[in-house]
């Protein structure tokens, strides 16, 4: 393999190779507030091996929390604490892109003492987001997702000033860029999506209308923070958290002429990750890349075999691994030698669960290095 060693540049950003650590939720955040931490800092300095690193879904504001001791990005402590982080990846010489996270309807007021907000006032069925109560082995306790209420005018308006402020409160913490969470489920797929966006004014209906959110947000996180800063994750394959929508491919390939035209730095696709996951069609790859003309990344449980065919065939120009990457701080190392990979030492760790314990003490192949 070699496409996966190379170095790449993109919007100014020079990395190393094309690795991308994709965003992977752990719920280590310091309490009360939401505070990211030293030990955070710590989890990404080990991983800035990749080439780019994006960071786990990070909450613009109370209202867009869904999951307990998640990040976020809305608080002056929160900007301070940040830093650590990136001084930590940066001293590596890595490169490191905050995501901008509102989970719209998949919340409960058990997280954040907040009713749900969404495109349309409808519960997305079989979801559910978790609480930390003292089960056992510190592990999350899940319940189910509240009903949301539909947004009106003005909390469109205040979400979308939310992610301009989130993306300027990120570079302020010395983020290189950020990246818009547009996929998955969250507020803004809720938007894309005929499923559950059944509005009947201009953010709804037809798909120019359900993208206009999408756009509407990355349009003020651009004049925020400049279109080379700015990246969109959507996920057109995913269906979880009630999204089914027959409509989604059409949709997404909408937004990306738009996105094309804001020219913004790159499309992060988030693709099935699951082991028998069906395939992304060859067609949709290179309907994209004709659309949207900048870098794409692809995150989806892919072998670097996998990874490799796709950037030698011009599909993508960066691969996201998230669970390699959770266990093998110095994963590129490890591929580059064909070197054993750890496995995930215990599942309640995933989670919150046990602070450094299966964070930031998984070892490196070469120096063994482990947290202490």
């Amino acid at each position: 393999m070699t496409k996966l060693f190379e170095t790449y540049t993109f919007s100014g950003n020079h990395l190393k190779n094309r690795f991308v650590m994709a965003p992977m939720t752990r719920s280590r955040a310091s309490q009360p507030g939401d505070i990211p931490n030293a030990l955070m800092a710590e989890y990404y300095g080990q991983r800035a091996s990749a080439g780019l690193i994006i960071t786990e879904a990070t909450q613009i504001s109370l209202q867009g929390m869904g999951y307990a001791k998640t990040p976020g990005i809305y608080s002056e402590e929160q900007i301070q604490a940040w830093k650590l982080t990136t001084e930590a990846v940066h001293e590596k010489k890595g490169k490191i892109f905050l995501q901008l996270w509102h989970v719209g309807r998949v919340s409960s007021s058990q997280v954040n003492g907040l009713q749900p907000v969404a495109p349309s006032a409808l519960t997305a069925d079989n979801t559910s987001v978790y609480i930390f109560d003292g089960a056992p082995n510190g592990d999350a306790t899940f319940v189910p997702v509240e009903a949301p209420r539909a947004m009106d005018q003005s909390d469109i308006a205040q979400a979308i000033r939310e992610f301009a402020d989130g993306a300027k409160n990120a570079v302020a913490a010395g983020f290189d860029g950020v990246e818009v969470h547009g996929a998955n489920g969250y507020l803004i797929d809720q938007f894309l999506r005929s499923n559950s966006n059944i509005r009947t004014d201009e953010y709804g209906g037809s798909k120019e209308n359900r993208i206009r959110f999408l756009i509407e947000a990355t349009e003020a996180v651009i004049e925020a923070v400049g279109k080379e800063k700015t990246g969109v994750r959507l996920s057109p394959f995913i269906k979880f958290k009630d999204m089914d929508d027959p409509e989604i491919l059409e949709t997404i390939m909408l937004a990306a002429e738009h996105l094309n035209r804001l020219d913004i730095a790159y499309i992060h696709l988030c693709e099935a990750d699951w082991d028998d996951a069906p395939a992304v069609p060859l067609k949709f790859r290179k309907e994209l890349r004709k659309k949207f003309k900048n870098t794409i990344i692809a995150t989806g449980n892919k072998t670097p075999e996998e990874g490799e065919e796709l950037l030698e065939n011009n599909m993508v120009d960066l691969i996201g691994f998230g669970r390699k990457f959770l266990t093998n701080p110095d994963y590129p190392d490890r591929v580059q030698q064909n070197a054993p990979l750890n496995e995930i030492s215990d599942p309640h760790t995933l989670f919150g669960g046990g602070g450094a314990r299966g964070y930031t003490d998984y070892a490196f192949f070469n120096t063994e290095e482990v947290h202490q």
